[in-house]
């Protein structure tokens, strides 16, 4: 048989297919990168033999460049644990040795029969899709022995020629994409040991301002600056407000940054020496500057509805360019071409999320259209000359960096790979771009009466719509998992604390939102159909029965109610609406009259529902608990928050203060009375950084947002750790 022929590897449960390069277990497609994929077939080639980090990097990756290859290999590494369902602690598969690098220890069979896959479909990639819920949750084999030699073909031909297969194919997963930019070539600005993101460079491409920390959306961390290329970093800001959108001032003595200031956003400027900030312009964000006196930037129509509008620094003159439809969408960033004629937005849409950019006119020449590749969008930029647009965008939910011509070009992906890409600076030359590129990892912490205590968990875990959850007695903590590296969506998992073993609810079912039943004994949840709609299901956790689907598509964050009902919210025209219905899908109707912007939580006696409300006619928007029984809400927060509830919902639990790179923050928690009664609150909700005396009572807990349990010694909290630092792309 020939090298590239059609043979395969068997290793346990799995076949690896030399004619397809693609990994098969019982017969169906295993999500996976193509970057794990290569590392996967180099220890397959040396099975039960020791391959060094070097080694992976030198015949994987070549002479290339690699941006932050430590990270990036060890995130093959888990995608590869992850695809072949393995652990760290006790591999079955793959065993790390400290100091020397890695192991496949499985016993790896030579065949020349290719496996053949249960179909043609997406319903045939394993595992299976949310209306078949049947689940295949049996561990891998015990360890047998390092290899067997059933042909006459080596390990070493097959595994050299699947990775000749998967250079020639590895990008395959862009296929929309139009030409590839030739190899670009990286160079590193900073070097912390957490992160630098959001970068923002000075009129002359002197200085670079950044922030340093784990967000560069809605973060409390600093905003700091340096001059290129080696100066030393200069912190600028103390500043414990969210914050977002870097920008300098045209002379290059101020940096200018959002923030989240009730009722609306507002911008502040501080000086590049450093020193107070100051207040720039009232309901305004993702501002910079078209020339020394027109701007162009976001700002508040209504409730949370946000427009591009352009103006002049002392707030005359303000012309709308942009009006996302749906009253929930907000334009929050934005970026002019050169000649000032267009820009590219980037939005939120009505459910909260990033959605592709837009790009729009300025000038009123033509409408507003998606731009870019199709996924969810966070920064843009141009050339110099206006030819090109720049997005970073997560087509398969990891963030690259990409450009497109303008005005029609097709969309080219520029940095591939295992390490993702945020933010755009480009710089004068328009041959180089700034942006912020490596890796982040999360795993979930327990505190308790014997302190905190790390558990394990492979993947991503997604707390942006559905954040983790206690069963009623602290026994099992369920959490949303993204754990291919394919851009599949998140799982359903459950941890038992005690243990800290885990596993799916319902292995291959993408979920975006969930709920479980008061019993356990049921969840509701929203996923996205093939059409892009989003639709609601309903489940017995044992799996005893398949998921059927409840309702019309549309429905998002949906949540059991005090009789049983379906609660879930639902767009009506422009505005979002809190709606219920029978599990059966009948009797549909409105719970509330007026318009809600989102569903955060649900109290575990099925009282009250906390939402974000708009207040309509005016800018902001207002945190309430809305009582299920008819009665009048209470507003909870005085700012922007996320309260959660109590596992046993004795007590409400208020971040005053968000977690930084410096401090974790802190909540407070609100003692609830008998039948879930919520005590006397402050009018107008609680301020942010307010002290327990606040409410009779409450509670000071050192931790800004967490997972809580029965008391408020007892919660979970999710521990993300992000890698990143600022590079120059050198493109060619």
């Amino acid at each position: 048989m020939e090298v590239g022929g059609r043979g395969n590897l068997r290793f346990g449960d799995f076949e690896f297919d030399l004619r397809s390069g693609k990994l098969f277990r019982g017969g169906r497609p295993v999500k996976i990168q193509p970057q794990p994929l290569r590392v996967l077939a180099v220890l397959l080639e040396s099975a039960g033999e020791t391959v060094s980090r070097e080694s992976l990097r030198s015949r994987v990756w070549g002479d290339a460049t690699f941006v932050e290859f430590d990270q990036g290999l060890n995130y093959c590494i888990r995608q590869i644990r992850l695809a072949l369902r393995d652990g760290a602690a006790d591999p079955l598969y793959v065993e790390t040795l400290p100091k020397q690098g890695y192991r496949f220890i499985a016993r790896v069979e030579v065949s020349g029969e290719a496996p053949q896959p249960a179909g043609a479909s997406g319903a045939d990639v394993e595992p299976p899709v949310p209306n078949g819920i049947a689940g295949d949750t049996t561990p891998g084999p015990s360890r047998p022995a390092p290899i067997l030699r059933a042909r006459p073909m080596s390990v070493s031909h097959l595994a050299l020629g699947v990775l000749a297969t998967l250079t020639i194919g590895g990008l395959a997963v862009y296929s929309f994409v139009g030409s590839q930019p030739n190899a670009v070539r990286y160079t590193r600005l900073t070097d912390f040991t957490d992160s630098a993101l959001a970068p923002a460079l000075s009129a002359d491409g002197r200085m670079v301002a950044f922030i340093r920390g784990n967000s560069s959306f809605l973060t409390a961390d600093q905003v700091y600056v340096k001059v290129l290329p080696n100066g030393e970093a200069k912190r600028l800001t103390d500043d414990s407000r969210l914050k977002y959108g870097l920008a300098f001032t045209p002379d290059g003595t101020q940096v200018a940054y959002s923030v989240l200031q009730p009722p609306s956003w507002s911008t502040y400027t501080v000086s590049v020496l450093g020193g107070d900030s100051h207040l720039f312009l009232n309901n305004a964000a993702g501002l910079t500057w078209l020339d020394q006196h027109q701007l162009l930037f976001s700002r508040i129509r209504s409730g949370q509805h946000m427009e591009i509008v352009t103006g002049t620094a002392i707030g005359a003159e303000f012309q709308e360019r942009y009006i996302p439809r749906h009253e929930r969408s907000m334009a929050h960033y934005s970026a002019a071409s050169p000649d000032h004629r267009a820009a590219l937005v980037v939005e939120m849409d009505e459910n909260g999320q990033w959605a592709p950019c837009r790009l729009i006119s300025l000038n009123g020449s033509f409408d507003a259209r998606p731009i870019g590749p199709p996924g969810p969008c966070t920064s843009v930029g141009w050339s110099p000359d206006g030819s090109w647009m720049y997005f970073t965008a997560s087509p398969d939910e990891h963030s690259h960096l990409w450009r497109q011509r303008f005005p029609g070009g097709e969309p080219e992906l520029i940095t591939p790979g295992p390490i993702e890409a945020e933010g755009i600076a480009v710089e004068q030359n328009g041959r180089s771009i700034i942006t912020s590129m490596g890796v982040h990892e999360s795993s979930v912490w327990v505190h308790d009466l014997n302190g905190e205590r790390s558990l394990s968990s492979e993947g991503e875990i997604v707390a942006d719509i559905s954040r983790p959850s206690f069963s009623g007695d602290d026994r099992v903590l369920y959490y949303l998992l993204r754990h291919g590296s394919d851009g599949s969506g998140p799982e359903l998992w459950r941890m038992m604390v005690d243990s800290g073993k885990s596993e799916a609810v319902f292995p291959g079912v993408s979920m975006t939102a969930y709920d479980i039943s008061p019993d356990g004994k049921q969840v509701v949840y929203a996923a996205t159909s093939n059409t892009r709609t989003t639709e609601l299901w309903l489940a017995p956790v044992d799996r005893s029965s398949p998921a059927r689907r409840i309702g019309e598509s549309g429905g998002t964050r949906p949540h059991f109610g005090p009789r049983g009902q379906i609660l879930f919210q639902a767009i009506e025209g422009n505005f979002s609406y809190l709606e219920q219905m029978n599990p059966n899908g009948s009797g549909r109707s409105k719970v509330v009259s007026y318009p809600i912007n989102t569903i955060q939580s649900i109290s575990p006696g099925r009282r009250w529902i906390v939402a974000r409300v708009p207040v309509l006619g005016s800018a902001g928007i207002v945190t309430k608990a809305i009582p299920l029984d008819g009665g009048t809400p209470r507003t909870i927060c005085a700012d922007f928050c996320v309260p959660a509830w109590s596992s046993t919902g004795r007590f409400l639990v208020v971040p005053v203060e968000a977690p930084s790179r410096t401090s974790p923050g802190r909540s407070l928690a609100i003692p609830v009375g008998h039948d879930e009664n919520l005590p006397p609150l402050p009018r107008g909700g609680i301020e942010p950084l307010a002290d327990a005396n606040v409410v009779p009572g409450a509670q000071s807990i050192a931790r800004g947002e967490l997972v809580p349990g029965r008391d408020p010694a007892h919660f979970a909290y999710v521990n993300t750790t992000v890698h990143r630092n600022l590079y120059r792309i050198s493109l060619p």
